[in-house]
């Protein structure tokens, strides 16, 4: 059985999407997967496992230039190469236009079918096209997690019940992921970076949770994204004893680099769904009460959500990382 997947962008979504491939995999171990994410998503996607191949999409640089030259060759590039399979199903995870004109184009199998979205779920983006591509559009509960639409999307295509255990299926190579040496053995990742300036948490709050990390004998370490972000992990760091700026990384070097930290704290933001997909000790700070949709779901003893306005204070981070770490760790 041939699936492929479509979920383009961002990099949240597409943590979120890792699930209900783990899930068709348990279902239907014979199934062959492959997936559309955006190219500069794509180092992540690689690291999913039972993912068979993927297709990179350049949409969001094309639109900028649709008629350009450089544009149409690349998409007839890219239109080859997802025409190269036939299809005995196309999932649209994404629920937007974009998306469904991809799954528009894919070629299906004799009596291959499309799948997507019915509805719009609360807080989630959502565009009608996406349900007319679909020859079986799926209705989902309103108020979902956007890991629970994936799975439950897939679980409706597929005829399967939803899986009690969650796995994301990312995996990581430890001491791989090209960041400089550290003098200690248990750093923290602050990932204070995010796309959106309402999400950021205070300069001084993170100045003085590393300083309480630095003082319980944690060390700290800082990725960023752009200079904007690696001028405020300077600030952070700035005369700490045991904290580091990374140097820039790919998503699959930061991948590898938070797989072998003792944890993470930070907003809401990619990197932030990326940690809680390798299963380490998380805290994710919220100023808007979205964590229901987008944060660690209820239940796990080793991630959780802290959300207050306009912004958690440092105490009650503080708190919410002393439980969930192992107790040999907190000690």
């Amino acid at each position: 059985m041939k699936i492929l997947i479509v979920k383009l962008s961002s990099l949240g979504d597409v943590v979120h999407a890792m699930p209900a491939v783990q899930d068709i995999l348990r279902a239907r171990p014979e199934a062959q997967i492959d997936w559309v994410v955006e190219r500069g998503f794509a180092p992540l996607v690689q690291r999913c496992q039972g993912v068979h191949r993927i297709i990179a999409s350049d949409l969001r640089r094309w639109r900028k230039a649709p008629f350009g030259v450089e544009t149409r060759r690349a998409w007839r590039a890219f239109k080859a190469e997802l025409q190269q399979e036939q299809y005995d199903a196309v999932i649209d995870l994404q629920g937007l236009t974009k998306s469904a004109l991809v799954a528009w184009l894919a070629r299906l199998s004799p009596g291959g079918q499309r799948y997507g979205l019915a509805n719009q779920t609360e807080g989630s983006s959502f565009e009608a096209p996406a349900r007319w591509v679909a020859h079986r559009a799926i209705t989902l509960p309103a108020h979902c997690h956007a890991v629970t639409r994936s799975r439950l999307l897939c679980t409706q295509a597929f005829d399967y019940p939803l899986p009690q255990a969650l796995t994301y299926g990312l995996q990581a190579t430890p001491g791989r992921h090209g960041a400089a040496d550290r003098p200690w053995q248990t750093p923290v990742a602050l990932v204070h970076g995010t796309s959106r300036a309402d999400k950021q948490w205070p300069l001084a709050h993170w100045r003085a949770l590393a300083q309480r990390l630095n003082d319980a004998r944690f060390g700290v370490v800082l990725p960023h994204g752009s200079p904007a972000e690696e001028k405020v992990a300077q600030q952070i760091a700035l005369n700490l004893p045991q904290a580091q700026v990374w140097p820039r990384l790919g998503l699959d070097q930061l991948t590898d680099a938070l797989s072998v930290c003792a944890g993470v704290i930070g907003v809401d933001s990619g990197l932030s769904h990326i940690a809680v997909a390798l299963d380490l000790p998380h805290v994710q700070i919220y100023n808007f009460d979205t964590a229901w949709r987008t944060g660690p779901l209820p239940g796990s003893t080793r991630q959780c959500s802290v959300f207050a306005q306009p912004t958690p204070s440092v105490d009650a981070v503080w708190q919410a990382w002393l439980g969930v770490l192992p107790d040999t760790a907190a000690a």
